[in-house]
Order: C-alpha cells, then structure tokens, then sequence
C-alpha cells in the first residue's frame, strides 16, 4: 500500500490541491499530514483525497473549534490530536509533528514508520530498523514544496518536488 506523507500546508491551497492530485496519480491510498493545517478552510481541500486522512495539530492550530466543528462532515478525516498512533496493513506507524520527538519514538523500536514536520525542511533517515520521514512542506517557504509517497510494505519511497 502506497501512503502520502505531507506537512506544515500553512493555508497553501494551491500546493495541498497539487500535492493530492500528484498522491492521486501515485495511486496513493491514505494520507498522513503531519501538521500546521493551519485554516479551517484548509479541509474543504483536504477532504479532496480519495481515501482515508489521518491528521494531526502542529505548533500553528488556527481556529481549532471551527476546524473540528468542520471535521464532523467529513469522516475520512481523522484528526488525532498531538499525535497518531496508527497501525495501518499490519505495520506500525506513529505521526507526530516535531523530529525530536519522532526520534525518541523511533529509539523506541515499537514503530516501522514515524512521520513527522516542523522544520520545513525535507529529511528521510532511519534509526534502528525504524524509518523517519519529514516530507519538508508544502507551504514553499524554505524551498520548493515537497511531499514524500511511501510504499509501506517494501519501504521504498519516492520525493516529489514541485518544481
């Protein structure tokens, strides 16, 4: 199964929409955002994507009552909270938004996968036998946007950079 990894979207509607139309052609089947959606406006893009959404908060929330009250129309979003515990096809995966946290979680050995953002900046590294992948961002500040589409069961990943 082929998941989508994206973060800190900071309102860019035009690189979310981008971002699902590239997972789509990927034949990506989940999504994981790892952070700073930011606007509640954010998941009318979101609920875009043709399956299931796991999302979570970042350090930037937005309006959290209004986007929570917006969440309810669409349940193939589910929002987590700080973070996502998740076992998806039998491997175990965590999604959190900070690195310092993903790698104590990583050290943990209880994950296959630990998502996470903040950095804006694009970085796929493993501790133990646990990949970690921060996707970089959508947003576009620190550089072209980029998400990252990962194939759980044999690990490979692909980088895709809007150019």
């Amino acid at each position: 199964m082929k998941v989508a990894i994206v973060s800190d979207s900071h309102d860019r509607i035009d690189h979310l929409e981008w971002a699902i139309a590239e997972a789509h052609k990927k034949g990506v089947k989940r999504l994981f955002h790892c952070g700073d959606l930011i606007s509640p406006f954010m998941v009318l893009t979101l609920a875009k994507f043709q399956g299931p959404v796991e999302l979570i908060f970042g350090n930037n929330r937005g309006d959290v009552f209004l986007l929570c009250k917006l969440l309810r129309d669409y349940p193939q979003i589910t929002l987590h909270g700080e973070e996502a515990f998740l076992e998806v096809e039998g491997f175990k995966i965590a999604m959190v938004h900070y690195p310092k946290i993903a790698e104590k979680l990583a050290r943990s050995g209880e994950f296959h996968y630990v998502f996470c953002g903040h950095t804006h900046k694009l970085k796929v590294w493993e501790i133990e036998k646990t990949l970690i992948i921060n996707p970089g961002e959508l947003m576009g500040k620190e550089g072209p946007p980029s998400f990252v589409v990962l194939d759980l069961v044999s690990g490979t990943y692909e980088v895709i950079t809007l150019k």
